[in-house]
């Protein structure tokens, strides 16, 4: 593709989901609203004392929120980024880049994934596809990560996504042993995650014992990639994305199935609000994404939306604290979840339907 088509694609998604009215490309459910947390009315802890600071990549942030993988390689997707990154910068959260992958033939775009440079004092998440590392080695990707001077790299996995694009990739194998053989390369942390269909936990598993610092559920329940690009297809092509509108694993689902992980797991894939974050974060994530809300504030509202909503998560992050009674990130995670009946079911027939694939039982 040229770069003029790569940046009319990519100005193409951030208008379909930023322009919520005109657009539907939220679909299914993270299953959060199936949890409800057990209320301390002596929860016997000083507002003074609870703090939502934790540690994530090796830096001190001031609570466990990242702004999730965005966007790039359009001029919209540069203002969106470089807001987002103040944002970062400013609410003291990691942050994370569009897919890099342009830049391996637009290297003049570089400009848009610079970020550390405006967030230095946080973690800056390059972002790649999984699909590219299948038979490339992983020199030409590490020498781009220096220049770009991130803290990390996720790998996205997206073949839903890809299925439906015209121009996508069509061929998945061999992506399991080229993260590996990033992992073992890289001079930066990487992570593994899905892009709003969900990582089964056998794949969690087998993510971390290829080497990934950390695997990002990004299950369903928010943005839908193969709604989004429905969009941008013909009438047939359309339709038969259009059957795919409720696809995928529900996040929360994916967070009580795998469980912490020796503390590898990250959760993003419909998060919306500070109660969402909360609940991720007690069945054991380390932090928590949104791509989505953060992307909509910056786009209507610049900077100061995105600071707005920043402090809206952190508000509601410490008064469950309070109401819990943890004074920290990691008490938080020992908080007791209630479940509704259909939940855990789901997260057992989640677990044994996994397990039984592994074992090669199913």
């Amino acid at each position: 593709m040229s770069g003029e088509s790569i940046g009319a694609r990519k100005a193409a998604h951030l208008d379909i989901c930023t322009d919520a009215q005109l657009y539907d490309v939220e679909g299914s459910s993270t299953m959060l609203d199936e949890l409800r947390f057990v209320h301390r009315s002596l929860p016997e802890v000083r507002s003074s004392d609870v703090s939502t600071a934790t540690r994530v990549l090796d830096f001190d942030v001031s609570m466990p929120v990242f702004i999730s993988c965005m966007t790039g390689g359009s001029d919209s997707g540069y203002r969106a980024n470089r807001d987002l990154a103040e944002v970062a910068e400013r609410a003291r959260i990691p942050i994370g880049t569009g897919s890099i992958r342009v830049l391996f033939r637009h290297p003049e775009v570089t400009e848009h994934f610079a970020l550390k440079k405006i967030a230095p004092s946080v973690p800056v998440i390059a972002n790649i596809g999984g699909v590219q590392l299948r038979h490339s080695p992983p020199e030409p990707l590490i020498e781009l990560l220096k220049r770009l001077e991130v803290d990390a790299v996720a790998v996205h996995l997206n073949p839903g996504q890809e299925l439906v694009q015209p121009e996508g990739d069509r061929d998945y194998d061999g992506v399991l042993d080229g993260v590996r053989r990033l992992c073992d390369a890289s001079p930066v942390p990487v992570i593994a995650k899905e892009t709003g269909f969900g990582i089964a936990p056998d794949e969690a598993r087998a993510l971390v014992d290829a080497g990934v610092a950390y695997v990002d559920v990004a299950g369903a329940g928010g943005t839908n990639w193969v709604t989004v690009e429905r969009y941008r297809l013909d009438e047939s092509q359309a339709q038969t994305a259009a059957e795919f509108a409720d696809w995928g694993t529900p996040t929360a689902l994916l967070l009580d199935a795998i469980g912490g992980l020796d503390g590898r797991v990250l959760a993003s894939g419909g998060l919306r609000t500070g109660m969402d974050v909360a609940k991720c974060i007690a069945l054991g994530a380390q932090s928590a994404g949104l791509a989505l809300p953060f992307a909509r504030a910056v786009v209507a509202g610049g900077v100061d939306a995105g600071l707005e909503l920043a402090e809206r998560l952190r508000a509601v992050l410490t008064t469950v604290m309070i109401l819990t009674g943890s004074r920290s990130v990691a008490d938080l995670r020992g908080a007791p979840l209630l479940r509704s009946r259909e939940f855990a079911w789901m997260r057992d027939e989640l677990r044994w339907a996994t397990g039984a694939r592994s074992e090669g039982r199913a």
